[in-house]
């Protein structure tokens, strides 16, 4: 298996990556998932993104925005073949790009929203914890992106302040991530 961070290259996956998008909200029955293209592009190019192959071949991916000058960084979009999974690569993924949140905003809350136990089960083990809607983000920006889930009228209706996602923020500042810088993560993982 190789982990690293995106770049330039990289953005002629970009298309199959979209297709696994569409493809999982529509099995899961929600549509938050789809994805623009040129914004993924945009992460590749930035660095702001982990790709994974196995063999070779595209394995997943997932990639990081962050909100309010920097003070919260959300690591978004996590998404892995559906050939490969349960070969543990979803949490291979969210480790590694959960490190490069952490070295390259050493600064920052990383937060997430999920209805997705093995999301919550990943995150419980990289240190989040539950937290209300109100300690996360407040920016427009992010909560927009929920405008095309499902469930939205529940979120709009609440203030934003609850829906069925549950809330969840690493905010140790202080971890061995701080101290690292980010050549550490352009190195391959196998």
């Amino acid at each position: 298996m190789l982990l690293r961070v995106a770049h330039a290259a990289d953005v002629q996956y970009v298309d199959t990556l979209c297709q696994w998008y569409e493809e999982s909200a529509k099995s899961r029955g929600v549509g938050i998932a789809k994805r623009d293209p040129n914004y993924l592009k945009k992460k590749m190019e930035r660095g702001d993104s982990i790709i994974a192959f196995l063999d070779e071949q595209l394995a997943g991916f997932c990639y990081i925005e962050t909100f309010e000058d920097n003070k919260f960084v959300v690591n978004s979009g996590l998404i892995v073949n559906t050939e490969l999974r349960k070969e543990g690569l979803g949490r291979a993924i969210k480790h590694r790009v959960f490190e490069l949140s952490r070295t390259k905003y050493p600064e920052a809350k990383i937060f997430g929203i999920t209805t997705s136990a093995a999301v919550m089960k990943i995150n419980n083990e990289l240190g989040y914890r539950p937290v209300t809607f109100p300690e996360l983000t407040q920016s427009d920006d992010f909560w927009k992106g929920c405008s095309s889930c499902k469930n939205y009228g529940i979120l709009m209706e609440n203030q934003r302040k609850m829906c069925l996602c549950t809330g969840m923020v690493y905010d140790n500042l202080n971890d061995k991530f701080s101290q690292q810088t980010i050549e550490i993560l352009s190195q391959e993982q196998g």
